[in-house]
């Protein structure tokens, strides 16, 4: 009896608080008005997936229409993301305090800078990227230290490629160093710069692949210009071994290759190493769980290029010097076999 009085005590009070309060509700995307919270609750559920709504950042570029459910996808898709970018860098290109005021002009051009965007969700957003870029900056660090090799060759294991790719796109950052490498312990100090994106007339069309020569300990007792041939590979990840594979002889004449007066020379290697659509292709060999690996050789015995792609299919995984004998044997059981195959012609040309 208590329970029941109580129940039917709340109804009418909620009624009643419902009637002062929240009389004509308005669906948010939509025109009906309701006298009923059950009424109006029925109708959010059954049109919200029939509804359709423009992005926030329509004036920007992005004029997806969504379902309201699904604005939050929305949000994270690659085409809001690229909006949004466009949108934050207007309001950091029109601040010079740290926290931002965004003041419209009035001007003729006023509706060019039309935004919908609040100072605290400005704010929010500028944290977001803020802390999406710390996060890649430390990952990119973490890169960088990896294991260094003193042995003249390095596999570079380069992590989150399509993210990299769209940050030299639109240009947030056009290239990326390998971790540093030297031809000896006592040798020359080296390394990578990759260029994602392309650099110069290669740009959206290939990746540009580029040696750097680094002011190294004992560079006073090296000999320059550096004159050691440079083989690029990017490895097939399947069992095709179908990588690309490329080299450059230094031009000794260029300041890359002279004795380093400063951190790093000029980076100097192969603008068109890979076309683009070659690693962005879905399922393509080189790109596998968004990883890429790159294998630089620098080589002062000039391995004849036949040898080139049986030395880069040997097992990575084996010591260097199990590798360079193993390249040894086949470079003479290739001459054993060229030597013999002269002596049959040679005798068949006699009878």
């Amino acid at each position: 009896m208590w329970s029941s009085t109580m129940s039917n005590m709340f109804e009418s009070s909620a009624r009643e608080h419902f009637d002062q309060f929240h009389s004509n509700l308005q669906y948010e995307y939509g025109d009906e008005q309701f006298n009923l919270i059950n009424q109006f609750n029925e109708y959010k559920v059954s049109e919200c997936q029939k509804l359709t709504v423009a992005c926030l950042l329509k004036d920007f570029g992005c004029h997806e229409q969504i379902i309201p459910v699904k604005m939050g996808d929305h949000y994270l898709t690659k085409q809001h993301q690229y909006v949004l970018i466009k949108v934050i860098r207007q309001i950091l290109s029109y601040s010079n305090e740290r926290k931002i005021e965004i003041d419209v002009p009035r001007t003729k051009n006023a509706g060019d800078y039309k935004t919908k965007l609040s100072i605290e969700e400005s704010n929010t957003f500028l944290k977001a990227i803020k802390h999406n870029q710390d996060l890649a900056s430390l990952q990119d660090k973490i890169d960088v230290l990896q294991p260094i090799s003193y042995d003249g060759t390095l596999v570079w294991k380069i992590t989150n490629v399509q993210r990299k790719i769209t940050d030299a796109q639109s240009e947030q950052q056009t290239s990326i160093y390998s971790p540093i490498f030297y031809s000896s312990s006592q040798g020359y100090k080296m390394r990578l710069r990759l260029y994602l994106n392309g650099n110069g007339d290669a740009r959206h069309t290939y990746m540009s692949l580029f040696f750097v020569l680094m002011r190294g300990e004992y560079d006073a007792i090296l000999k320059f210009p550096f004159n050691f041939k440079v083989t690029f590979c990017l490895y097939n990840q399947t069992h095709e071994e179908r990588h690309i594979i490329d080299s450059f002889r230094p031009d000794i004449r260029s300041c890359s290759f002279q004795r380093p007066r400063s951190d790093m020379n000029i980076a100097s290697g192969i603008p068109k190493f890979v076309q683009l659509k070659m690693v962005q292709q879905e399922g393509n060999p080189y790109v596998q769980d968004d990883i890429m690996f790159i294998r630089v050789m620098v080589d002062p015995f000039n391995m004849p290029k036949q040898l080139l792609s049986y030395a880069i299919s040997l097992n990575p995984g084996f010591p260097i010097y199990v590798q360079e004998m193993m390249i040894k044997e086949e470079t003479k059981r290739r001459l054993e076999q060229q030597s013999r195959q002269w002596t049959e012609t040679k005798n068949k040309n006699k009878t």
